[in-house]
């Protein structure tokens, strides 16, 4: 398992954990564009949808969350 922070690919994190793109779209994250992952950082994702450093920290810290359960 990768681990999860601001800085990981879209690419490496949706090969790894394929059920993180509902997580991000479920908050307003795109991730995949025509079934292929968006290219960028979750960080540049995030930052492109109005996303702050605390309010990306929070969302990395929920994702890593999410998908140890």
């Amino acid at each position: 398992m990768i681990a999860i922070d601001p800085d990981i690919t879209i690419e490496d994190l949706v090969r790894a954990h394929p059920k993180a793109v509902k997580f991000l779209a479920e908050r307003g994250v795109r991730c995949i564009a025509c079934g292929e992952p968006i290219w960028g950082t979750l960080r540049e994702a995030a930052a492109e949808k109005g996303f702050s450093e605390e309010d990306i920290a929070r969302l990395t810290e929920e994702l890593s969350e999410f998908l140890d359960q």
